[in-house]
This record gives C-alpha cells, sequence and structure tokens, in this order.
C-alpha cells in the first residue's frame, strides 16, 4: 500500500516545503517512489498476484476496494515511477520546479496513475482514472501558454464524454455481476448486443485517452500549449493507463465482441499511424511534430492490445516502456530548443550540433530509438507488433509496416533541420546537468532494453499467460 501511500503524501507535505527546497524535494520524493517500487519488482513472483488492500467487505452497491497487482500491473508501476522521477529531473532546473502547487500535482499525478494500475475492483478503477485528470488539468490550465484554454476546453469534453461512456457500461455489466471486483466483471457471460454495448462504452474512453483516429483531435493542440512536464505526463503516462486498460478491463470484460470489434479497433489504429505519420511530416513546430508521431506509434500500440496472444501483449507492454522513454526524451529536446532560443519553429533552428554536441549526440539517439533501430528497445517491441497484425491481416500488416518508414521521414526530418546547417539563431548553450541525466538514464534504459528485451517479457509473460485463460 505504500506504493500508493508514498506519493500521496509528498504530494500534500509539497504544500508547506519551503520553495527554495522545494526542486531537491521533488527529486527525493521521485526516487523514494521508484527505489520502492524497484525493490517491489525485485522481490515479487511474476506468476503470483500481491494484495495491497481488501477489506473484505462489499458495500451496498457491490464495492469492494480490492487493489493489489500482478506482473503486468506492477510492471506499470514501475514504469510510472521511473518516468515521474524522470521529469522532475528534467524540470529541475526551470522556473516551475520551485512552485510548490506544481510539485503537489506530480506527485498527486503519479499516486493516482498508480491507483489505476493496482485496482482490481471495477469502480475503483475508474474513480483513480478520473482523478488522473484533475492534476495534468491544472498543470496545463495554470502553467501552459496563452492558447492552452481553448485546447483545453476540448480536452475536458472529449474525456467527460468517455467516461461518462465507460461508467454507463460498467454499470451495465455490474447489473449482472456480485461486485466490482475485477474477477466477477470477468465472470458475466454477455450476450453478443449486449457485449458491442459495453466494449463500446469502454473503447470510446480508453480511444480517447490513447488517443486513436478519430478521437485525437483534443491531443495535438494540449500537448503543445502544455508546458513541458504537462505534455510528458500526457504522453510518457496517462496514455499508457489506456492500453494498460485495453488488455486488463476492454477484452477481458466483453469478449463476446471481439469477433466483430476486432476489426474495427485494428483499421482505426492502423489509420491512425499512417494519418498521423503524415501529418508529423508537414509541422514545422517541433512539438507538435512529436505529437503526432505519438499518435502514429500508439496507434499500432493499441492494435496489437485488441489482437489477443502471449507475444502481441508482450509487444504492448514493451512499446509502452519504450514510447513512455523516447516520448519524455524527445519533448525535452523541444522545451531546450524553446528555453534556449525562445522558439519551436524547425525553420528558425540549425547549426545545433556544432554549438551543443552532447545535445546532439543525446538528441540522435533518441531519434534512432524513434525509429525503432536495432538494438533499441523499440525495435523487438514494434517487429512483434507488425507480426502480430500481419498474421492477422497482411494487407493491413503491410499498411503498417510504413510506419519505418513515414516515422524515419518526420524523425529524421526534424534531426536534420534542427542540428545541421548553418546556425539561424543566437549561441545555443549545450546540456545543463540535470537535462544530460535525464538524458542519460533514457539513453542507457533504451539500449538495456534493445540488448535485453526479455527481461520485460519474461516479468509480465505470466500475468498475461494468466488473463488470457480467464478470457477463454
Amino acid at each position: 500500500m505504500e506504493l500508493l501511500i508514498i506519493p500521496c503524501l509528498f504530494a500534500l507535505i509539497a504544500l508547506v516545503v519551503p520553495s527554495n527546497f522545494m526542486r531537491q524535494y521533488a527529486l527525493i520524493g521521485g526516487a523514494v517512489s521508484l527505489i520502492l517500487s524497484v525493490v517491489a519488482m525485485v522481490s515479487f513472483d511474476v506468476t503470483g498476484f500481491k494484495t495491497i488492500f481488501d477489506p473484505h467487505m462489499v458495500t451496498s452497491f457491490g464495492l469492494t476496494f480490492k487493489m493489489g497487482y500482478d506482473g503486468m500491473s506492477l510492471f506499470m508501476v514501475v514504469l510510472t515511477n521511473l518516468i515521474t522521477f524522470i521529469i522532475l529531473l528534467s524540470n529541475y532546473n526551470r522556473t516551475l520546479a520551485t512552485n510548490k502547487s506544481f510539485t503537489a500535482l506530480v506527485f498527486l499525478m503519479q499516486a493516482a496513475l498508480v491507483g489505476v494500475f493496482t485496482a482490481f475492483d471495477g469502480l475503483m478503477f475508474y474513480i483513480f482514472w478520473e482523478i488522473t485528470l484533475i492534476p495534468v488539468f491544472l498543470i496545463a490550465l495554470w502553467f501552459g501558454s496563452s492558447e492552452r484554454k481553448k485546447a483545453l476546453m476540448k480536452f475536458f469534453i472529449y474525456t467527460f464524454v468517455g467516461s461518462l461512456a465507460m461508467l454507463a457500461s460498467l454499470m451495465a455489466i455490474k447489473a449482472s455481476a456480485a461486485t466490482f471486483a475485477h474477477e466477477d466483471l470477468v465472470a458475466v457471460t454477455l450476450t453478443a448486443k449486449a457485449a458491442y454495448w459495453i466494449f463500446a462504452g469502454f473503447f470510446l474512453a480508453f480511444a480517447i485517452k490513447i488517443p486513436l483516429f478519430p478521437f485525437h483531435t483534443w491531443q495535438p493542440d494540449t500537448y503543445t500549449a502544455s508546458p513541458m512536464a504537462g505534455t510528458m505526463l500526457l504522453s510518457a503516462l496517462m496514455l499508457k493507463m489506456a492500453l494498460y486498460g485495453m488488455i486488463r478491463w476492454l477484452v477481458p470484460l466483453a469478449p463476446e465482441a471481439l469477433p466483430d470489434m476486432t476489426k474495427i479497433v485494428v483499421v482505426l489504429g492502423i489509420i491512425g499511424v499512417v494519418y498521423a505519420g503524415v501529418l508529423a511530416i508537414k509541422q514545422s513546430d517541433i512539438k507538435r511534430l512529436f505529437a503526432f508521431a505519438s499518435i502514429s506509434h500508439v496507434g499500432l500500440i493499441a492494435a496489437g492490445a485488441i489482437l489477443i496472444s502471449h507475444d502481441n501483449w508482450s509487444a504492448v507492454f514493451i512499446q509502452m516502456a519504450n514510447h513512455s522513454l523516447v516520448a519524455v526524451g524527445l519533448f525535452l529536446a523541444a522545451d531546450i530548443f524553446e528555453q534556449r532560443l525562445g522558439t519551436r519553429n524547425l525553420n528558425d533552428l540549425g547549426g545545433i550540433a556544432k554549438q551543443a554536441p552532447k545535445f546532439a549526440f543525446m538528441f540522435g539517439v533518441l531519434a534512432l530509438a524513434s525509429v525503432s533501430v536495432p538494438l533499441s528497445s523499440g525495435f523487438i517491441g514494434e517487429f512483434m507488433l507488425l507480426k502480430g497484425v500481419y498474421s492477422y491481416n497482411w494487407l493491413v500488416g503491410v499498411i503498417a509496416g510504413t510506419t519505418l518508414i513515414i516515422g524515419a521521414v518526420y524523425t529524421l526530418r526534424a534531426y536534420q533541420l534542427s542540428m545541421f546547417g548553418a546556425p539561424k539563431a543566437s549561441p545555443f548553450a549545450d546540456l545543463a546537468l540535470n537535462e544530460w541525466l535525464a538524458f542519460l538514464i533514457i539513453m542507457v534504459l533504451i539500449l538495456v532494453f534493445g540488448v535485453y528485451p526479455q527481461a520485460m517479457i519474461d516479468f509480465v509473460g505470466p500475468s498475461i499467460d494468466n488473463l488470457i485463460q480467464t478470457i477463454k
């Protein structure tokens, strides 16, 4: 339970910590949660399940409060705490790092995400799902750019509609279950018609958060208008709870709908891969370019998440980790451009490699990881996902494979225009220590998991097999 309580305590204490100590406090808080989750991971039996809270009581409307973790859940908790620490480290030399409200909101977001990944009661999952919206919305509203209000209004409307749809589906399936406990909801046998409606409600909520085409239109504006840390939270963590939700909740609760709905989800995901990738090529704002790139990458992950198999779901978890690491690094790079030069426009950049060789090297590694070159963490995951989609339908698989070409075009274009050519801006300072450390952590993990992805597969594998057995 300390995995959930610790970030809550750090969020509360942040409100009274002196501003001149806030940077160090935030790093300490992030490090404590990360260490606790790594210790839990090292001592965890991947074939089992650990209950962290279960009062063995059921409320009058079926709430059980059950929380715990298997390999998939703990993997996501560790990923959440790792990315949170990197975000706080990246933000260390920014003015925002001294703000009490900002630091408290980041820890609140962390706690809510841990709640999402450890909830094994449907209503608890929904409650934590809703709580995550509050801190990330306030971070964007209070600390975002001048264009934030219009973007956030669209973001709120989209997520509100999706949340209502998920709640309606949850209540509908609960009508046939004893409690909201995961095992009770999964045990319900649905008619095909009921399964379609329940699937649609959950899918709408998840598709908006991921986001999948055509539910993506809130994302580029919101990512662009949010401060660096807010964009990182949205891209590296918030969308992952939707991908996780597809595997943990959507597929097991309404498997009767899969014969017809799988095709729809796969097609939407692959349309997003191509559509968002082409739009990314056309962007001049590098932050907006990375926002569309994110849509393109997660479209393939969502397609894999709906295709039930050990390999497909293992690849989903690998790619969630890879996408989180790469997204944090790329949005940090975009923020460095803006902090140093006051612009993110590729037409105003150039010649930075000579002025900032450390940054050029780190950004180059991230660019290669983004296009999933061999020995990077994204290579095996993307290969497995493409294989899974190809096995489902060879034509869809071929179209999905264009992500390798399109991704290389927009990523290498952004790198070339910003790093090479004649300098177009004032002198560009190389990486500060905290930025260098953040990039180094990301780079090391990308290489480690690229060389040995089996570590991730072995950790989540048993819990994936257990979940597939409950579906069958």
